[in-house]
């Protein structure tokens, strides 16, 4: 884990400037996870699917038959939050759910006919993605990766910081 950057050539913002709105690293990234989800909006409206049906399709593309314990943890989303949607998507014949014969405490969720088909019809919203943003592919995958790897220092900051409270310096 890495302790913040405070040296002069990259300085923290204080005072006033450190509660600008615009300097906010947490507002960047909502922001721009709700004009990514508006630009996905009218693409899944096409396939009759909300952005979190279409995640859950997308591992389940990669994958089909997971548990709802490996298709959360892919997803970072828990059982409470996922049951409710697969739920729904079961009732959209999307997907099936089944009790693992193996550990009937698992269950195991499976693309339907209808699931799997979107895949195809799927596969053009990526390319719509990228030109609507307008963006060179490199400079994407740039900056997919970079969230990627904040998010999972966070994650792991958050997770070694229930010991001990983090405090500003």
């Amino acid at each position: 884990m890495s302790t913040p950057n405070t040296s002069t050539d990259n300085p923290v913002p204080s005072g006033d400037a450190a509660l600008a709105l615009d300097n906010q690293l947490c507002f960047a990234l909502y922001s721009a996870s709700l004009a990514m989800t508006k630009l996905y909006k009218p693409l899944l409206e096409a396939l009759n699917l909300t952005y979190p049906q279409y995640l859950v399709l997308l591992v389940l593309w990669q994958g089909d038959g997971l548990t709802v314990s490996q298709l959360g943890n892919r997803l970072g989303l828990d059982s409470g939050t996922l049951t409710p949607l697969l739920k729904r998507m079961e009732q959209a014949e999307l997907l099936t759910r089944q009790r693992s014969a193996e550990d009937e405490r698992r269950v195991q969720v499976y693309l339907s006919t209808h699931g799997a088909a979107l895949k195809s019809q799927a596969r053009n919203i990526p390319a719509c993605v990228v030109a609507q943003t307008q963006c060179p592919v490199p400079e994407l995958m740039a900056i997919t990766r970079q969230i990627q790897q904040l998010r999972d220092q966070i994650n792991a900051s958050t997770a070694s910081a229930t010991a001990e409270p983090v405090t500003p310096r």
